[in-house]
């Protein structure tokens, strides 16, 4: 079938399939830089993930330097179509030599190359403090930490990293999502759980108290992490009432980040009556929080018709959070990557306006009838069209692409 006869499947049923290219189109995807070195960064000699996060894998070609890194970010972007953003964490600081400085007293001037290098490719880019994978986690704790020397560390780096992300935003002319996710919680089972919430409390408004016009706020929950499984500080109902009650900061949703049965879908049409951004991070959990790529299943295709039925396409902020160090890691981003824009389409060329009216007259089996029928409409004609537009390969080609460059590059890094 054509891309011509497919779009006359879908103006049938009222969908107009160039506004829905254009929308794609215009939607930027913040990419995580941390897939390419499996949540390494440049700032710690003995650099690994750590404080309940987990990569597992050892595929050759990792990325050990912003060189390399830049690198395999930028080979990745050129196989994925649309808009992108690049999303730093303040580990992935770039030093010249002799010129390391510990987190809290990063500056904005160890991320200009990674501003050039937005600059030279027409990325965006969003920040994240680093608040694990260092010494000064104590007893797993940071920014709810009873010593006070830890806790000031900790809110001195945020502090630092919102300054770095306004700056960045000025010299980009744009917003900077900055988001704070700390992996502060127990192991075993606490005596006393208000305590270290009251500290995180102090320690955010401490860190959000200066006004900066060139970031976006977040805060990021989870249910646990590995090694602190009885308790998390920065549980979901305390960040949700925390930026409930602070305006100008916002609920971070991470698909993983839940409980089994809890679905971020349903969550998203929850905020928006509330609020006028929710930034996103998409990622695959498969028992806890394992963040394996992310797939073109279920729950990414009802998160994307979320987004896209209730008109929230520009309040909704879209980032990828996973890694797998077990395949190669430019295909990792390249799958999840274009999965979430064949989501993000799929729900574009839903017909959401006569579904809508099906519910509202109580016609629940054509409804139903209607959502099953669009599930085998024509959709991959329409998806080759965008990739075509966007100059990228329409299929699984750029596989071999990926497959040159790890021969003539990654598997020569050692």
């Amino acid at each position: 079938m054509s891309f011509e006869q497919a779009k006359e499947r879908y103006a049938a049923l009222g969908v107009d399939v160039e506004a829905a290219l254009e929308q794609l189109a215009g939607k930027a995807i913040s990419i995580h830089c941390w897939q390419g070195d499996d949540v390494t960064g440049f700032d710690q000699k003995n650099g690994g993930a750590g404080d309940g996060i987990q990569t597992t894998g050892n595929y050759p070609g990792k990325a050990r330097n912003f060189e390399e890194l830049k690198a395999d970010f930028l080979q990745a972007a050129s196989l994925i179509p649309g808009k992108k953003r690049i999303s730093l964490h303040a580990c992935y600081a770039v030093f010249a030599d002799g010129e390391w400085v510990d987190r809290n007293m990063l500056e904005y001037r160890h991320f200009i190359p990674w501003v050039d290098f937005a600059k030279e490719h027409g990325f965006g880019i969003d920040f994240n403090p680093t608040c694990f994978s260092h010494p000064m986690i104590r007893d797993g704790l940071s920014l709810s930490s009873p010593d006070e020397t830890v806790r000031r560390f900790w809110i001195d780096h945020c502090i630092a990293s919102r300054r770095i992300a306004n700056e960045i935003g000025a010299q980009l002319g744009d917003q900077v999502l900055n988001n704070v996710w700390i992996p502060d919680g127990m192991k075993d089972i606490p005596a006393d759980r208000l305590g270290p919430r009251m500290r995180l409390m102090d320690s955010l408004d401490q860190i959000f108290a200066e006004k900066l016009p060139n970031v976006i706020d977040c805060v990021e929950s989870k249910v646990f992490g590995i090694g602190l499984e009885s308790y998390t500080v920065g549980s979901n109902e305390f960040y949700m009432s925390y930026a409930a009650t602070r305006p100008g900061v916002y609920n971070l949703l991470d698909n993983g980040h839940y409980h089994p049965t809890e679905v971020v879908s349903d969550k998203i049409p929850a905020l928006l009556p509330f609020f006028d951004k929710i930034p996103l991070h998409i990622t695959r959990p498969v028992r806890w929080d394992s963040d394996h790529v992310v797939l073109f299943d279920d729950e990414l295709r009802e998160i994307c018709k979320e987004i896209v039925r209730n008109g929230a396409l520009d309040k909704v902020l879209i980032g990828l959070d996973f890694f797998d160090a077990s395949i190669n890691r430019i295909a990792a981003w390249v799958i999840g990557a274009r999965n979430v824009q064949k989501g993000l389409l799929f729900a574009l060329l839903q017909p959401n306006e006569a579904l809508k009216e099906m519910q509202d007259a109580g016609d629940f089996t054509q409804r139903l009838m209607l959502m099953e029928e669009c599930k085998t409409l024509p959709f991959g004609e329409i998806w080759e069209e965008f990739c075509r537009r966007e100059n990228v390969p329409v299929d699984h080609s750029w596989y071999e692409v990926v497959k040159t460059y790890e021969n003539d590059v990654l598997l020569k890094r050692g």
